[in-house]
């Protein structure tokens, strides 16, 4: 059982925020799929960027299903106070805080995981967003800036003096980016060092690696990023695992096909014609990894141009042959 404040699920599985992923379409599929616990696309806590469409589409959350559980980033803290009361003012029932991101424009704006080499800044920002909002707020770290500088440990009982209710680590540095070996080591240290619930993440893309990592780190929970891309059932599958040890089937191949077209069609529908084309033309690409002639089917995909010519693509081609990464690590 996790618990983040009122919120409490068997589900020990967490889908990740993920920018250009974990939009609401997606997150909606995850939950169809039996997903309880996801996380938003990362908000900036710059107020003056929100008239932005990326922003507007980022904050459309107020009628999903609880808990609405959304990242916010930034590097000021009462800026991201202010960020943090705005998005419960719009439905928020969980916050999550960015201190992980590796990417280069979120770094630079010393944001993300380059607020781990400011111990007394993580302090002030987490103590002005806890302190700001009546829910749960939560974090996301890496194990620190680089192989030299390493300061999980740290910054968690940071966060727990704070007001953090729930950590998520991942098991590499800023500099590792998702690169080399993830140290699950590392995520049981900072576990053993405070009493708040930790969630390991980093590399888990299977429901045998999924129990493995929580065993070896006492996590109470893992996040899954990557894999859970062209396959929201994933959590579904891993949670069957934690909980009985047997594995469960994927989709069959009619079932992922019609997931497809549901994914296309709200994607259209929440982006609208232009963007929604755009958008699915990556996430058909994560469905579609391996079906026979991918590529050139992949390239006449994202020559077409309307909503209507990609649903009829779909469609009209044969049964999905995917085999996916969850299949695949399952019959390894």
């Amino acid at each position: 059982m996790l618990a983040i404040g009122p919120y409490r699920h068997s589900s020990r599985v967490i889908i990740a925020p993920m920018a250009g992923v974990t939009d609401r379409p997606f997150r909606n599929l995850c939950r169809h799929f039996g997903a309880y616990w996801t996380v938003s696309e990362m908000i900036t806590s710059d107020t003056r960027l929100w008239h932005t469409d990326k922003s507007q589409n980022r904050m459309r959350f107020h009628d999903e299903p609880e808990p609405r559980w959304v990242q916010i980033a930034g590097a000021e803290p009462l800026m991201m106070a202010e960020a943090a009361r705005l998005n419960v003012e719009r439905g928020a029932q969980i916050i999550d805080i960015n201190m992980g991101c590796p990417a280069r424009k979120v770094c630079n704006k010393a944001a993300g995981s380059a607020l781990l080499r400011d111990e007394n800044l993580v302090a002030k920002i987490l103590t002005a967003v806890v302190d700001s909002v009546d829910i749960p707020v939560t974090l996301k770290i890496r194990l620190g800036w680089s192989p030299d500088e390493k300061n999980a440990r740290a910054i968690a009982q940071i966060a727990e003096a704070s007001g953090i209710q729930l950590l998520t680590v991942h098991g590499r540095t800023r500099a590792c980016k998702f690169k080399g070996p993830v140290d699950y080591e590392a995520i049981g240290e900072v576990a053993s060092a405070v009493s708040i619930p930790i969630v390991a993440n980093g590399d888990i893309d299977s429901p045998e690696k999924a129990r493995q990592v929580m065993r070896l780190t006492d996590a109470h929970a893992v996040m899954v990023g990557r894999v859970a891309q062209g396959s929201p059932w994933v959590a579904d599958i891993f949670d069957h695992y934690l909980k009985t040890g047997e594995r469960k089937d994927n989709p069959t191949q009619a079932e992922i096909k019609c997931t497809l077209v549901r994914h296309l069609g709200e994607l259209h529908q929440f982006y609208g014609g232009v963007m929604g084309v755009r958008i699915a033309r990556k996430h058909v690409a994560w469905y579609l990894q391996s079906i026979v002639d991918g590529n050139e089917f992949r390239q006449r995909f994202n020559r077409l141009q309307t909503t209507g010519e990609q649903l009829e693509a779909i469609e009209k081609a044969p049964l999905i042959l995917r085999k996916s990464v969850v299949q695949e690590n399952l019959a390894a």
